[in-house]
């Protein structure tokens, strides 16, 4: 995408300086993601103990703690802020322009149980919006990348979402966890493909590349499951909705998030109204 088409994508209060950043923030969110991978690669997913969060009971391992360490150190610069799922919290993000939102290792469980299911996710925020970000799947050899000013590539091949515009056959990847607890039937009867699959962020980002047509969420996300998805799906042409009808922003004081949508711009319209009438039911 040429730095002039970007600059006409760019929000209300997104300066020419910041979004003229684009290049040199994907180059560091590449390189960062090449770090991380060199160092989950000495763990073995499927066999690695795995401790539980005492606030919510989730499960973290040392890979996750390893990896954050490791995206700490090769982005944060100056005048940047950072939010991650492995740290606690420090408000004094909320003053700066510039955010990392990262999570370290995206669908935990998955890698726990060896499922290939789950990503490292990076982050650029710039004054609340999601301007560049970075997913990576180590376990299946995929890398998604993508800023307003460059569009997105998959595995260095540009990609757009799809231009699929009605339910009938659309692809949806839904979370596993969801569909096993039933929470996926009233959707039975929309003619869609719904396929389970792990990691938020992995499925933001394929959904990014046209690898499936849409994705959304019943229960609610932090916004370290879904900075990066979200900007890799606009950057890409897509449209991101947080339910149940607000536009993406990010660096907030409350990270937790009632659930979001993402999908080509052709299906926005049918999407939030099958929304609409299942959370009538």
């Amino acid at each position: 995408m040429a730095i002039s088409a970007a600059k006409m994508l760019a929000p209300e209060g997104l300066s020419d300086s910041i979004m003229g950043s684009g290049t040199e923030i994907l180059e560091r969110i590449e390189q960062a993601l090449k770090e991380a991978i060199g160092v989950v690669s000495q763990f073995a997913s499927g066999s690695l103990k795995a401790d539980l969060k005492p606030f919510d009971g989730s499960p973290v391992t040392e890979a996750d703690r390893s990896v954050n360490r490791a995206l700490h150190a090769f982005l944060v610069r100056e005048g940047e802020g950072w939010l991650s799922e492995e740290d606690i919290d420090d408000l004094e993000r909320l003053k700066k322009e510039r955010v990392w939102i990262v999570d370290p290792l995206d669908g935990t469980r998955e890698f726990i149980a060896g499922v290939p299911e789950w990503c490292i996710s990076v982050a650029m925020i710039e004054c609340g919006q999601a301007v560049a970000g970075g997913v990576c799947n180590p376990a299946t050899g995929e890398l998604f990348l993508g800023s307003r000013q460059t569009g997105v590539t998959y595995n260095g091949r540009q990609a757009r979402t799809t231009s699929k515009d009605c339910l009938e056959g659309a692809v949806v990847l839904a979370s596993r966890t969801e569909v096993e607890l039933g929470e996926w039937e009233c959707f039975h009867g929309a003619s869609l493909v719904v396929q389970p699959m792990g990691s938020v962020a992995y499925k933001l980002a394929r959904v990014a590349v046209g690898l499936a047509d849409a994705t959304w969420t019943l229960n609610p996300k932090s916004e370290w499951d879904i900075a990066a998805g979200t900007a890799l799906v606009e950057a890409a042409g897509g449209y991101v909705q947080f339910l149940p009808n607000s536009r993406p922003a990010f660096n907030r004081k409350v990270t937790r998030l009632p659930g979001v949508l993402a999908c080509g711009t052709a299906l926005r319209e049918p999407i939030t109204s099958l929304l609409g009438r299942g959370s009538q039911r």
